[in-house]
């Protein structure tokens, strides 16, 4: 069991069910899944710059990025239909406890002029999307070895009904939202 877990059954989930008088320890909330989103729109006309960012993006999460392909046509980026760019990868159980764990203790520390998460990225259903604009914030990729500094999406997927639960959840995790 990854310590972010550990931390989350031990005392997250009693404080959660205490705060939001719970009946039922199913209904405290969970965080479901990780989802981290590399746009490559410049990918369209480079194939290397795909294979790049699939291959940061893999060392990032620690299991095999997708391509993401163009669903249609547009003219005025020169982008065809079924054209790679981006790529994602979706992380679940222990791969997702310890990708939370290296982002909330390792990665964000690392962000230039640091003040905190903005509260802003829940969209009304208890989930959360974090952009960052330097994917070299975390500690697995070689910095020397990183060709372009790419940003990344991350969106928390958490089974919290309202945006309330999922920000308590969050910050009982160690989420430093701004004041």
């Amino acid at each position: 069991m990854n310590r972010l877990e550990k931390i989350y059954r031990e005392q997250v989930a009693p404080k959660l069910k205490e705060e939001f008088g719970y009946k039922n320890i199913m209904e405290i909330p969970k965080i479901l899944f990780v989802s981290l989103n590399m746009g490559l729109g410049e990918g369209s006309q480079d194939n290397k710059i795909i294979q790049d960012g699939v291959k940061e993006l893999t060392l990032i999460a620690g299991q095999k990025a997708v391509p993401t392909r163009a669903k249609r046509s547009i003219a005025a980026f020169k982008v065809r239909k079924g054209m790679p760019v981006g790529c994602r990868v979706t992380l679940r159980r222990e791969r997702m406890w310890a990708f939370l764990d290296k982002l909330l203790n390792f990665a964000i520390p690392r962000i230039r002029d640091f003040r905190g998460l903005s509260d802003r990225g829940f969209d009304g259903r208890g989930n959360y999307t974090l952009g960052i604009r330097e994917h070299t914030i975390f500690p697995d990729l070689p910095i020397d070895e990183v060709e372009k500094v790419k940003g990344l999406n991350c969106t928390i997927v958490t089974s919290a009904k309202t945006d309330k639960e999922a920000k308590t959840l969050l910050q009982l995790l160690g989420m430093p939202f701004r004041k």
